[in-house]
């Protein structure tokens, strides 16, 4: 993520979380096709299809989203806050220095984004 987000810069990088339970194990890298991608990002819809249709055939789920904020802080941003859907999914986001992973709002009432405390587990 680091490396996708230093290539990107100074535009926002993206990309899909992908894993079994709560567990990231892999990373997708995805083209930022929102048509202003120095300060927003939409994930490519064929990456989506791909690791969907992936996943249904066995292959790793998917977990949640990537992006970066190339000149800001590894927090949701107010457009962030506005466009994430309440599915609850993990964002891993990579900032000046830093990424941070958080839990999205889900539908079962939760408002807000929660920051989530991610360890790497060595194998």
């Amino acid at each position: 993520m680091k490396a996708a987000a230093e290539a990107a810069y100074p535009k926002e990088a993206c990309g899909i979380l992908l894993g079994q339970g709560v567990r990231i194990t892999g990373f997708s890298e995805a083209r930022n096709v929102h048509p202003a991608p120095e300060t927003h990002f939409e994930i490519d819809p064929q990456t989506l299809i791909d690791v969907h249709r992936a996943a249904r055939d066995g292959g790793l789920q998917v977990l949640g989203y990537f992006h970066s904020h190339p000149k800001g802080p590894a927090s949701p941003s107010e457009t962030d806050r506005a466009m994430a859907a309440a599915d609850g999914a993990i964002w891993a986001i990579r900032g000046v220095g830093a990424t941070k992973f958080y839990r999205a709002p889900s539908a079962l009432g939760e408002g807000a984004f929660a920051e989530l405390s991610m360890s790497p587990i060595e194998s």
